[in-house]
């Protein structure tokens, strides 16, 4: 266990990064400079001025901002520092009632955060490069299909509302920028799939997920990248509670007795994918047909909670067969292959 003895909040905004610093007894000094990798690598000199102060004995802590955070995670990460990179909620919640905000006591809240949980710190893990570049590709072509959407179904709508000469005028109008972000999205469709292909830790990943029936390739694609590879999320329970999957219960004394209910902090968009492979697998799964029909039809369980069930089952072969680097079979015999790793241990 690593013991800190500095700790410096940074609060992350577009154009400027606040520094609160911190030691175990209280707030030293708070600075603020530009978001550039000059003044960055400035503030980093000025640190080191402080007695004692060390890279190795110190924690660098800041919240989920987007892009924003991309200069200081990759000057802190090529330094080697210990960083935390945390939910702003769970700081929030973390430290009481607080009243008033701005950007220097956000700063100092952060310190706070890292000098209160000191010894249960979640240290960040770094992305390989192809993983940062997927990820950007990706949110990309979810913005152009979002937009493709949000142009071709009002134009839809207009032939059920609207005169046929207005609606056939829209499309008309509508019709070479959507033709324009088709292709867009079919280009970026390939300079992904090329970049999976090019690497052969993600291409084996993806062979593995994807031979788990109704899990398509752009599921398994947002599986690797959430998880980093399997690294940061390493559980199914672990990836269940990041998804929205798993249920808490809702309990107290014996006035409050509610069930157990799937919590809204989630990643909507992976638990929205998993819904859709579980669906998938519900209609064209004969296994799955006959978990779902004898758990509603039978046990008479509400039909989402049975999807979710579903959505959970996918979840834990990814995580299986990925663990043991294989790809799926229905009949697998996980007792024989530990009989036959022993017999080739000996």
């Amino acid at each position: 266990m690593k013991r800190y003895k500095y700790f410096i909040g940074i609060d992350v905004s577009k154009l400027t990064l606040d520094f609160a610093i911190m030691n175990v007894e209280k707030l030293i000094y708070h600075r603020k400079i530009a978001n550039d990798e000059t003044a960055i690598a400035s503030m980093l000199v000025e640190l080191k001025e402080i007695n004692g102060f060390k890279l190795s004995n110190s924690v660098f802590g800041m919240e989920h901002t987007g892009i924003y955070s991309n200069k200081i995670l990759s000057i802190l990460e090529r330094k080697k520092a210990n960083i935390v990179y945390e939910n702003p909620t769970h700081i929030k919640n973390s430290l009481g009632n607080l009243r008033g905000k701005n950007d220097k006591l956000d700063s100092i809240r952060i310190a706070t955060y890292l000098k209160k949980l000191k010894d249960d710190l979640r240290l960040w893990q770094g992305k390989r490069k192809i993983i940062q570049e997927l990820a950007s590709l990706v949110a990309l072509r979810d913005r152009l299909a979002r937009t493709k959407r949000a142009l071709k179904t009002p134009l839809k709508e207009d032939h059920l509302f609207v005169s046929t000469k207005f609606a056939i005028q829209n499309e008309k109008f509508s019709s070479r920028t959507i033709d324009a972000l088709e292709a867009d999205i079919h280009i970026l469709d390939e300079t992904i799939n090329l970049l999976c292909l090019s690497d052969p830790k993600i291409k084996r990943m993806m062979d593995i997920i994807t031979s788990i029936p109704c899990v398509g390739p752009f599921t398994a694609l947002q599986m690797i990248i959430t998880s980093n590879e399997f690294e940061t999320i390493s559980s199914p329970k672990q990836f269940a509670a990041y998804a929205g999957l798993a249920p808490y219960p809702k309990q107290s004394g014996t006035g409050l007795q509610s069930r157990s209910r799937v919590s809204n902090i989630a990643n909507k968009k992976m638990k929205t994918l998993l819904h859709t492979c579980a669906m998938l697998s519900n209609r064209f799964v004969p296994e799955m047909q006959a978990y779902f029909k004898r758990k509603t039809e039978i046990e008479g369980k509400p039909k989402m909670l049975v999807f979710n069930a579903i959505r959970s089952k996918l979840v834990l072969r990814v995580f299986s067969c990925i663990k043991h680097n294989r790809l799926y079979t229905k009949d697998y015999d996980y007792n024989s292959e530990k009989l036959t790793q022993g017999i080739r241990q000996t």
